[in-house]
């Protein structure tokens, strides 16, 4: 079940990687901001036994199931079983398809991953990707003199969800976390501050996103970790650290993921 009142499961099922069922569930979640979704990918869905098996654990776990099935026997088998099951299930491939084979008179390749085509830019986005999973949270600081892009900021200002948005846009994305404690990597003075990004936040709308973390993980969000003054001490840090790297600040309070990418990408292009 989900960790809080407030989560939702969501089962991504593919008849392929699964990618763009996630992006589309993770672009409607950032709507809905505290309440997270627990994404759990069904990829490579081949027979209509798989499908079964999803639909019966979503049954169990009263989840909502998002489906991108190309192969249409698979994808009617989906849309039988959720009614069958009284199963929340959207079809975001189906009806679009249809549409376009009665718009162009010609039957769909019926192709599953044909988006995936392994191109330059296909091999550069997942070399993107892995870049940031190696260099999050400044676990290997030589990923700073690396990264197209630098983001710096406090604990839960979005740098982790943005560096991987920002992968699939191709960006290599290394990011620091800003903690009074820990003194920041000589790197982040050494690189051209062009490229480095500040993440700042409201002090009661952090405060807020820190007790439902905490919460989230069975803490009691009395902990010093979501306390505003200890909230205020690491902002004002992180503001010095900023100031003194002279780099862009980006207010990520009440922004989507997508929004705030939206807006580095924009400061990168012009340089």
């Amino acid at each position: 079940m989900p960790d809080s009142q407030s989560d939702v499961i969501v089962y991504v099922v593919s008849d392929a990687a699964g990618d763009t069922g996630e992006l589309v569930v993770r672009a409607a979640i950032a709507q809905f901001h505290p309440i997270h979704a627990d994404i759990r990918r069904a990829p490579f869905v081949t027979n209509e036994a798989a499908i079964d098996q999803v639909a019966l654990k979503v049954k169990q776990l009263d989840a909502i199931v998002m489906y991108t099935l190309v192969i249409p026997h698979l994808r009617e088998r989906m849309k039988m079983l959720a009614e069958q099951l009284d199963i929340q299930a959207i079809d975001l491939l189906g009806p679009f398809i249809e549409t376009l084979e009665t718009r162009t008179g010609k039957k769909s390749r019926q192709e599953p991953g044909l988006n995936h085509v392994l191109d330059a830019d296909y091999f550069k986005k997942v070399e993107a990707v892995e870049f940031a999973v190696k260099y999050d949270d400044a676990r290997d600081t030589s990923g700073v003199r690396k990264a197209d892009i630098v983001l710096v900021g406090v604990s839960r200002t979005s740098k982790t969800p943005l560096s991987m948005y920002l992968a699939h846009q191709k960006y290599k994305v290394a990011n620091v976390p800003l903690v009074p404690e820990i003194k920041p990597p000589d790197e982040l003075f050494q690189v051209n501050r062009s490229k480095i990004i500040g993440l700042t936040i409201d002090l009661n709308y952090l405060n807020v996103i820190r007790k439902e973390r905490l919460k989230a993980l069975g803490l009691p969000d009395t902990a010093s970790y979501a306390t505003t003054e200890r909230i205020q001490y690491e902002l004002n840090y992180a503001s010095a650290i900023m100031e003194r790297l002279q780099c862009t600040i980006i207010d990520v309070s009440h922004r989507a993921v997508e929004e705030t990418a939206s807006l580095i990408m924009e400061k990168i292009r012009k340089g």
